[in-house]
């Protein structure tokens, strides 16, 4: 099916909300605190949230629009002192990428109901930020071409059992890509066997950026989390968001919605951007030491003789232990 012709700029949602409890120990010692990695500066002058913002910029513009967690308030505040309150979607509590999205999209649609949009993580890492703009660019002319949300999975460089993969299902003939594919379906976490099975298909990592329109995005949670999404959407009429989220459970967005409706997808895969999702202290420094990145925490655990930094191949055979017990002492 062939969409309408967007001229208007797409908007960014960018979820800044997440705990991130596993990396609380390196965030610590890194920025003092035990602040969620999205706040972090991890590496360079920017946040990870910062380095999202300015990677999205070319694309975007100011229409971004901000899902946050009130506990995490006095790191976003500062982060976002140059946003229109209006774009901060502030969560009382953290229920789940899946009820993020669902709470940006119905405050987004109250502006645009009409606009193609992405959904974007705030915690992730890509190698080639101008790689990474053309995939997305890519992606949203798809969107409006096929009227249908388009999921980017990176081209896995090894047999990875952290990471979701998405299953690609038929090559789709588009003039935009010449890798755009439907979905078969979606696998979290799988074994080391799977994960090799996986890669040998030509599965893909899911990076969790999902683009289309808005309508179809919605058309996508009243099809999988129904009650979920009527609940907010009466909530937000009423400007009573609070009360809202302690009745809903938690949703994950891969799990409870993409999974159940992998045939209302496509997936465009992406070579060249070089993304890594930051889960863990022992996967942060694998990216770093790939990408010959040193900050001066770093720095310092090499001063202090902490196991030296391996290739990438063997760094994932490597216990995080050492490293837990140096962010948790030092």
């Amino acid at each position: 099916m062939i969409g309408k012709c967007v001229t208007q700029r797409p908007w960014a949602i960018i979820l800044a909300g997440g705990d991130g409890v596993r990396l609380q120990g390196l965030t610590r010692n890194i920025d003092g605190d035990a602040r969620p990695k999205q706040f972090s500066k991890i590496f360079g002058e920017r946040s990870l949230l910062g380095h999202t913002r300015e990677r999205l910029r070319p694309i975007f513009g100011n229409k971004k629009m901000f899902v946050v967690t009130k506990q995490h308030d006095s790191f976003y505040t500062e982060e976002l002192t140059d946003i229109d309150r209006a774009r901060v979607v502030e969560q009382p509590t953290n229920r789940g990428t899946g009820v993020a999205i669902i709470a940006a999209l119905l405050h987004l649609m109250k502006q645009e109901d009409d606009a193609i949009i992405g959904v974007f993580p705030s915690d992730h890492y890509y190698a080639d930020n101008e790689a990474f703009a053309r995939t997305v660019k890519s992606a949203i002319d798809i969107s409006n071409e096929h009227n249908s949300i388009v999921l980017i999975g990176a081209k896995p460089e090894w047999a990875e059992v952290e990471f979701g993969w998405i299953e690609p299902g038929v090559l789709i003939n588009n003039p935009s890509s010449k890798s755009l594919f439907g979905v078969s379906g979606f696998c979290e976490k799988p074994s080391l066997n799977t994960a090799r099975t996986l890669m040998r298909k030509g599965a893909l990592w899911n990076t969790f950026i999902s683009i289309g329109p808005a309508g179809a995005f919605l058309k996508l949670l009243m099809a999988t989390v129904t009650a979920t999404t009527c609940h907010l959407a009466d909530a937000i009429a009423r400007g009573d968001l609070c009360n809202a989220y302690n009745a809903v459970e938690t949703i994950d967005f891969s799990k409870h919605v993409l999974s159940a409706e992998p045939s209302a997808l496509l997936v465009l895969a992406d070579c060249v951007s070089g993304w890594a999702d930051l889960g863990n202290p022992t996967r942060v420094i694998e990216t770093l030491a790939r990408h010959e990145i040193e900050p001066n925490w770093l720095r310092e655990m090499r001063r202090l003789n902490m196991p030296p930094l391996m290739n990438s191949q063997n760094f994932h055979r490597q216990t995080s232990q050492d490293l837990m017990r140096y962010t948790a002492t030092v």
